[in-house]
């Protein structure tokens, strides 16, 4: 049944589960979802001159807190580097009140590397220290630093896109664990503060941008942790497009076991607009059916003749599935079943032609054209060879 985002926010918020892990493709609307909940844990009332801070009753990670923090190169002025931090209450809160730098400088360089070290600027260090009334800027900033040996160091300079993303969950990060610690002691009033006495929901939505796979795993298994630490009032949201994120969160919070496995869903957007969130069983390699989902945007594809770039890479990505799930050593091996592909150079035709429109752009500006006509019915040929002839494909959409 389609819904609208409000809708299935609704559903989400009248659900009774510790935690619900949604899989859903980039652009499907996991932001707009995380704002809608927040609009229902924490609506905006009309007339409140002293608005109550959404934060009280939930917490979210999105590509707004993400927005929070952008570079300031200065190439003018040949200035160092710095992360700026805008002006906003989230980050006020944890570094001004809760006085986290520390906390968020060791996760990052356990994510990172021990050498790596973040600076704050000083009016945040005041302010956590003695708590001293300053005027904080309006704009914030970080800087960076790396222990070359000896007395020596690379001062301020510009860290790669994976570790900057690496620091701002690690900002997230801390948080959670500081309210997770205090929300452990089940008794109200001998808590060290009532900030979290309210909160109801973590929402997190792809925290994984950029991350390589070792970090990617690293960061899902010490999310696991810090939710099965968290006490059963509070509820967690958790949204991600990368299907190793999803396995890994899946395995780590035993969510195959018992009514835990009723918390795991797919977010899909539908051509109306509408979306639908099914209930998905298992991990992303088995009943919850990423490659089936594959199968079925390729097959309207094909139908509908609207095939485009991304369908060659949906279809290389079953060959790799198939292959890898057969004992094939390279997926193309399974392009020797095509009609016509003992031709000389048909079978290389037919892989060259996958791999130029599945591939990734080497430069920036190097454009790739749109497939023509015929190289569209490469498409359908491919599909339809990978259905036909191999019989795992058949007996997983009778699973399915």
């Amino acid at each position: 049944m389609s819904q609208s985002l409000e809708q299935i926010a609704q559903a989400l918020h009248e659900t009774n589960k510790k935690v619900q892990l949604i899989y859903a493709f980039n652009g499907t609307g996991k932001t707009r979802l995380s704002r809608a909940l927040k609009g229902l844990v924490s609506p905006k009332i009309e007339g409140d001159e002293a608005p109550q801070p959404s934060r009280h009753k939930i917490l979210y990670y999105n590509a707004f807190t993400e927005d929070l923090f952008y570079w300031d190169n200065d190439l003018l002025g040949d200035a160092e580097p710095k992360l700026r931090i805008q002006a906003n209450s989230f980050t006020d809160w944890i570094l001004r009140e809760q006085g986290q730098e520390p906390n968020i400088a060791r996760n990052f360089q356990r994510y990172t590397n021990d050498k790596l070290t973040p600076r704050f600027n000083e009016e945040y260090k005041i302010a956590g220290a003695d708590g001293r009334e300053v005027t904080v800027p309006a704009l914030s900033e970080v800087t960076f630093s790396m222990a070359t040996g000896g007395d020596n160091s690379s001062e301020n300079f510009k860290i790669s896109k994976g570790e900057e993303s690496n620091f701002i969950w690690s900002v997230f990060y801390t948080l959670l664990e500081t309210v997770i610690d205090v929300l452990q002691e089940p008794e109200a009033e001998l808590r060290s503060t009532a900030d979290y006495d309210q909160l109801q929901y973590i929402f997190v939505d792809d925290p994984v941008t950029s991350l390589d796979e070792n970090h990617l795993i690293e960061l899902a298994v010490d999310l696991a942790a810090l939710i099965s630490r968290a006490p059963e009032g509070l509820k967690f949201v958790i949204t991600t497009h990368s299907p190793l994120f999803y396995n890994v969160l899946h395995n780590e919070l035993n969510m195959k076991q018992g009514n835990k496995k009723e918390g795991c869903r797919l977010l899909e957007l539908l051509e109306d607009g509408t979306f639908r969130l099914d209930v998905k069983h298992g991990d992303s390699n088995r009943s919850f059916s990423y490659h089936l989902y594959l199968r079925r945007v390729l097959a309207e594809a094909i139908e509908q003749g609207t095939v485009e770039r991304f369908h060659f890479m949906f279809l290389r990505n079953m060959y790799e599935k198939t292959a890898a799930f057969l004992g094939y050593q390279n997926w193309g091996d399974l392009l020797s079943t095509v009609p016509g592909a003992d031709a000389p150079g048909a079978k290389e035709g037919y892989l060259n032609r996958v791999m130029q429109f599945s591939s990734h752009s080497t430069l920036s500006g190097e454009q790739v054209r749109e497939p023509t006509g015929p190289e569209k019915q490469t498409v359908k040929l491919l599909f339809e060879n990978l259905v036909n002839n191999y019989g795992y494909w058949q007996q997983e959409a009778q699973d399915g």
